[in-house]
């Protein structure tokens, strides 16, 4: 076969091929290469939701708490994008703002697309952009600004890097707040440049987020706030946390925390129990605060009055255990009223009160417990999450007939030990005692805004009657002597009726309580208002610190004295 014969059939055989090929390429795969060629001349592009702002309230006028700020993000394409001259605008435009190590970004194979910085003005944005370096684009975001500072932290939380909510309203309203991003998709030429023609081309809106107003009064809050500094400052205490809401309603007025942070700087914060609202996040033991739950369970049971009497030994045997009174003095040993067991905050009387829910008033029975139960969780709703709309625990109410030593536990929480319950459920039960007996689930958004008008949040239909008028009225009545007959400080206003209970909590170390009382936690809940009227507000404040001795009678009261002359100030309300 001669050389031209040879070249001439490998010739039609590559030709064969090629056909082959092509028939592969354009029937058989056809699909797949248009498939890839659309990848190559599409431009997908994310339409960023803004997120919804938070407001409080200025008396009927909502005001911004958190807000937005238009800030862009720096994308490359390192297959494109030269090495050296990004390094070179970044060191000089947004160096603070780089997102990853730009050598190591360059080393991933096949890598087209990273977010190299975020958080760019526009500014630094339209700087990078005049130099006209291929490969980068920039991308719309929102930033979070918080013009009050560290103000209210821990309730509203901050949003992280990628956009999330974390911790407080942020995180927990985070799918109400951060809406819904939309995309652009368009086909464009071998320039890049979109088309604008194509059935191809598609867009989907961005649904912004709703702006959220809270029940907190911004000015109450910030009043708030700057006494608890005061008084961390002048007291053993590290830290304290704050409640006010209106006992009518339900609604959160202010819930501070201290110390506080600055959630613009979250990432610098170097202890994470900051984040942490110990209103509702943090069970606890409230100590003798429960005494008033105790009360009112066998007063509206109808097994005591204020009058009722006992013998007060100055201690107590339940499950061969010992239970003491902290207050010992010679002249309260003998038969004492209930009232004056409140007044003194004796154990022996909180344990009495359960004797009595027991129809035994020499030992504490099943039933007496299993009513006491029936008070704490179901009715005043402790050790179980309250439903406001931010994280909370749950916390524990111990089961009245399992476990060992159950006469002993119960003894023990009539006067607030042995629960765990945090501050939000205290202070909700609390607000049904004085305000007539009607439990409202406790809130703290009060609606949304829209186009500068607050649409209120749909109310919730769960306020029930727990405690008859009569018992709400004795226990008014004993709380109100427990702080006018003491003549506390700040009870010097004539014509306000404003009433409480302490309580100091040991410490559990070692799975047991710390008798040294070395580490105490103070609490102090009450009321306040114009004499002889239904309450205005309720007020529970906490202070501790690891090692400190924390006392709620001198402690605690005098935060709540603080905080309740200036809330008695700032609502304006009226003497009688």
């Amino acid at each position: 076969m001669s050389r031209i014969k040879a070249l001439r059939y490998l010739v039609l055989a590559a030709l064969g091929i090629i056909v082959v090929r092509l028939f592969f390429i354009q029937i058989i795969e056809h699909g797949k290469w248009v498939e890839q060629a659309n990848v190559q001349h599409t431009m997908l592009e994310t339409i960023v939701a803004d997120r919804g702002e938070i407001y409080m309230m200025d008396g009927d006028t909502p005001v911004p708490v958190v807000l937005n700020q238009t800030v862009y993000s720096i994308i490359i394409d390192p297959a494109v994008t030269n090495k050296d001259r990004l390094k070179e605008l970044l060191e000089k435009y947004a160096k603070e703002n780089i997102t990853a190590d730009i050598d190591e970004i360059y080393d991933i194979e096949g890598l087209r697309y990273f977010v190299i910085a975020r958080n760019i003005t526009r500014e630094m944005a339209d700087q990078i952009a005049k130099e006209g370096v291929g490969g980068i684009w920039f991308q719309e975001n929102n930033r979070r600004v918080y013009p009050e500072g560290e103000m209210a932290s821990a309730l509203l939380g901050f949003v992280n890097a990628d956009g999330i909510g974390q911790y407080g309203v942020e995180g927990s309203l985070n799918d109400t707040l951060r809406g819904t991003d939309g995309l652009l998709k368009s086909i464009s030429d071998v320039n890049n440049v979109a088309l604008s023609i194509g059935n191809d081309n598609v867009k989907i809106p961005a649904v912004d987020g709703e702006t959220v107003v809270l029940t907190i009064d911004r000015g109450m809050q910030k009043g708030v706030e700057e006494l608890m500094a005061q008084m961390v400052a002048n007291t053993p205490a590290t830290n304290m946390s704050a409640i006010v809401i209106d006992p009518n309603n339900g609604k959160v007025l202010t819930m501070a925390n201290y110390p506080n942070y600055n959630p613009a700087q979250y990432d610098k914060v170097e202890d994470a129990s900051l984040f942490v609202n110990y209103v509702t996040e943090v069970p606890y033991e409230p100590a003798s605060t429960c005494k008033t739950f105790a009360f009112s369970a066998a007063i509206n049971e109808g097994k005591m009055t204020a009058d009722t009497t006992y013998y007060n030994a100055g201690y107590t045997i339940v499950d061969g255990w010992t239970i003491k009174n902290a207050e010992q003095r010679s002249s309260l040993l003998g038969t004492l009223d209930m009232r004056t067991a409140l007044y003194w905050s004796l154990n022996t009387g909180s344990i009495q009160s359960l004797r009595l829910l027991g129809d035994n008033p020499d030992q504490i029975t099943q039933v007496g417990r299993e009513r006491l139960y029936d008070y704490y969780y179901n009715k005043f709703g402790l050790g179980q999450k309250t439903g406001i709309e931010i994280s909370e625990a749950e916390g524990l109410v111990p089961d009245p007939n399992e476990g060992y030593g159950r006469d002993s536990v119960y003894a023990n929480m009539t006067f607030g030990q042995n629960v765990y319950l945090t501050m939000i459920q205290v202070a909700s039960a609390f607000s049904a005692i004085v305000n007539g007996g009607y439990y409202h689930t406790p809130t703290i958004v009060a609606g949304t805004l829209k186009d500068g008008v607050l649409i209120p949040a749909e109310q919730k239909d769960n306020t029930r009657q727990i405690l008859s008028e009569y018992t709400s009225n004795t226990m008014r009545d004993l709380l109100l002597n427990n702080r006018n007959y003491k003549k506390r400080q700040g009870i010097d206003r004539y014509g306000y009726g404003v009433g409480g209970k302490s309580g100091t909590a040991q410490v559990v170390r070692n799975g047991g309580y710390d008798n040294t009382m070395s580490e105490t936690v103070a609490s102090y809940i009450g009321f306040g208002g114009t004499e002889g009227e239904l309450p205005k507000y309720v007020i529970m404040v906490k202070m501790w610190g690891e090692g400190q001795q924390m006392d709620g009678s001198s402690h605690g009261s005098a935060a709540f004295d603080s905080i309740s002359n200036f809330v008695i100030d700032y609502l304006k309300i009226k003497p009688r």
